[in-house]
């Protein structure tokens, strides 16, 4: 037994105190904080534009037809292009779009740290937005009839009645959109990026011992995650009382 526990302090000095290697874990952990709530950020934005883009024209779309011009047009477009968006995002693995934005887009950037926030939160976005229109798409429509009869107009009936209700139904499963975001983070170290999975590595790498440090790694994401989702569930419990 002593054998065992002073082989695990070895390994433990070996991996983390020797030349200071925790250190490595502190930044890829701050790396990682950093990209996952500034991509949800810009995740949130999108979405929000996106699911009020799709759920406008597709509550109206018959009022459009019937008035024609150039408003109908005008959305007609717009849907096109959300609906365009959300196809290639979608539709291609995540991993792909951060190489596409690193190698392509910004080929001439330095600070990798911004592309991963572009790349995750352009994909959060699509999934955002589908979040919300979802949300959107089940609020009644005497919703929107009552905030007519008070003088609203779409976008005022939208922002003071509509959206206020969407985030209280879809909150938890924006949380949730939360936790996979972060670990979807773990893939920035393909761009050269010291994020928590890639300092773990990096330890590996030096030391050429892999139990330690990866499963460091997990055990940061595991409690992370966790006190995430025990978050989540406070949440929900709070907004199932507020209902009552």
């Amino acid at each position: 037994m002593n054998n065992f526990l002073n082989s695990l302090y070895d390994q433990f000095r070996l991996n983390f105190i020797d030349d200071n290697r925790w250190e490595w874990i502190v930044k890829g952990l701050k790396s990682t904080l950093i990209i996952t709530l500034c991509a949800l950020i810009i995740g949130l934005i999108i979405g929000i534009i996106i699911a009020s883009i799709r759920s406008t024209y597709d509550k109206n779309l018959e009022t459009f037809k019937l008035r024609g011009g150039i408003g109908y047009h005008i959305m007609k477009f717009l849907n096109f292009i959300c609906h365009i968006y959300l196809t290639v995002v979608r539709g291609t693995p995540v991993v792909v779009q951060l190489l596409i934005a690193y190698f392509i887009i910004f080929a001439s950037s330095r600070n990798g740290i911004y592309v991963a926030i572009f790349a995750f939160g352009i994909n959060s976005g699509a999934y955002v937005a589908e979040i919300l229109r979802g949300g959107i798409m089940s609020i009644d429509n005497g919703q929107f009839e009552a905030g007519r009869s008070l003088g609203f107009n779409y976008l005022q009936t939208m922002r003071h009645i509509i959206i206020p209700q969407v985030f209280k139904n879809v909150l938890p499963a924006l949380c949730n959109e939360f936790i996979s975001l972060l670990k979807e983070t773990s893939i920035a170290g393909y761009v050269g990026i010291v994020d928590l999975t890639k300092a773990g590595d990096l330890i590996r790498g030096r030391t050429f011992s892999p139990f330690m440090p990866l499963i460091a790694v997990a055990l940061i994401y595991l409690i992370i995650v966790l006190i995430l989702t025990q978050l989540v569930k406070l949440l929900e419990r709070r907004l199932r009382n507020s209902e009552r």
